[in-house]
């Protein structure tokens, strides 16, 4: 074979590489309410699509009383026709698939156990099933979407709390004889009647080519509610929000890394990338349709007015979430955009911080992802801790999911990436990092 036949060959089998590769970008669309330069309308959306094979459309709602899928947002989504104004998209983005996503952690109703009980009750007789199989394959249609998300509500695992001597003794002690305390009694079914649904879905949708997706939620523990062998012959796609294990909602007065690509020492075996990944390959999914999620934000809480120093990480005795961000205005998260204007000063971005305010630690092991920190003054004030997403840090994310052969990447979501280009970069930095490694 000669040399340019040699090139050819492999530019070609490059190709084909790259086009199994997916690319899902998460479109959260409650950013529209947001305002001035954090405001993200289709505008500023369609910049990614070039790079994105997927787009999924956050979010549709279950409707307390018939548990149909219904719009989360009628007067946005369909007074204002942005479902139409998106599946449209599609007319200049011809290889682009749009899904609509039901739950996502934004279909919220009810206090702690119960904010979520009726995407449990849905699941539990065929004629619940049936009327939300229905519901959707109507409204699935009748937008022109390509298909369905399933970012299923099941509750989610109890925050890791803080212990030491022999409280650390008597947890671990009493984990190991009886488990995890019980979060849902009836666990079991809804694991069986999940993978009813997703069968009756596929049933339904196979006719005219629709896809449906799982996107398995942040805290929500595989092994509890989905069964990977069952579920796999019926999705097109499993994607794993591999993130959020700490946040300071959950962990008000204790901070660590939001998402480690592998476990940590003294951490739940859980708490990482590479854990939820072996689950479900290990366990009967095939790899090329397993996804992982990179996030585009970090996690923020206030320094107790004491530290001095950072020693180690985790960090305890926190005083909560930091404070909002000028654009995303959110206790305890910060968009990329927001951290890298503190942490990094870009030249040419005005009102951010000093960046000798700021030390960032970068990540030289590729097993935890950076974090940034600023001790309180003299006041005893601003002193906050950031664990974050960066480009670097998604490029290792990226070559991990090359190595372990996976389905692709999931973004999520554009909107609290860098889609105005402030830091320095080209707009959607953490996108294009992930996409550049594929």
């Amino acid at each position: 074979m000669g040399a340019l036949s040699i090139f050819v060959f492999f530019s070609v089998a490059a190709t084909s590489i790259l086009a199994e590769k997916v690319v899902v970008c998460n479109y959260e669309t409650k950013s529209h309410l947001r305002e001035g330069q954090a405001k993200f309308d289709l505008n500023a959306l369609e910049p990614a699509l070039q790079y994105c094979t997927h787009l999924i459309y956050g979010y549709a709602a279950i409707d307390e009383n018939t548990l149909k899928l219904v719009p989360l947002n009628e007067q946005f989504d369909v007074i204002r026709d942005n479902y139409r104004h998106v599946t449209d998209l599609k007319r200049k983005y011809p290889r682009l698939k749009v899904l609509l996503s039901v739950g996502g952690n934004e279909d919220i109703s009810g206090e702690d156990n119960e904010k979520n009980l009726k995407y449990r009750q849905l699941l539990e007789t065929s004629t619940h099933r049936l009327a939300f199989v229905n519901s959707a394959h109507t409204l699935i249609k009748g937008f022109g979407f390509d298909g369905i998300d399933l970012a299923w509500e099941f509750p989610e695992t109890k925050p890791k709390k803080i212990k030491s001597g022999f409280g650390a003794f008597w947890s671990g002690l009493k984990h190991k004889i009886a488990g995890e305390s019980v979060i849902d009694e009836n666990a079991e079914q809804h694991r069986e009647q999940f993978t009813s649904l997703v069968k009756e879905l596929k049933g339904a949708f196979r006719p005219d080519n629709l896809l449906i997706s799982l996107t398995v939620l942040p805290n929500v523990n595989s092994t509890v509610y989905y069964d990977p062998r069952a579920l796999a012959p019926h999705l097109d796609l499993i994607v794993l929000h591999a993130f959020d294990f700490y946040t300071p909602e959950r962990n008000k007065k204790l901070a660590d890394f939001p998402s480690p690509l592998y476990e940590l020492i003294d951490r739940r075996n859980d708490e990482n990338v590479d854990s939820w990944v072996k689950y479900w390959t290990s366990n009967g999914a095939p790899a090329n349709k397993v996804v992982l999620g990179i996030p585009t934000y970090g996690r923020t809480w206030k320094l107790d007015s004491d530290t001095s120093s950072i020693d180690s990480i985790p960090l305890t005795d926190l005083e909560g979430p930091g404070d909002p961000g000028p654009f995303t205005k959110q206790a305890g998260l910060l968009s990329y955009p927001e951290i890298c204007t503190k942490v990094e000063q870009p030249p040419g971005v005005k009102g951010g911080s000093s960046p000798t305010q700021f030390k960032k630690i970068t990540d030289a092991t590729k097993r935890r992802g950076p974090y940034a920190y600023r001790l309180p003054d003299e006041n005893d004030e601003g002193g906050i801790w950031i664990g974050y997403e960066d480009p670097e840090s998604a490029t290792n994310k990226a070559a991990y999911v090359k190595s372990k052969g996976l389905g692709g990447i999931a973004v999520d979501d554009l909107t609290l990436d860098d889609f105005k280009g402030v830091c320095g970069h080209n707009k959607f930095a953490i996108l294009k990092a992930a996409v550049s490694v594929l």
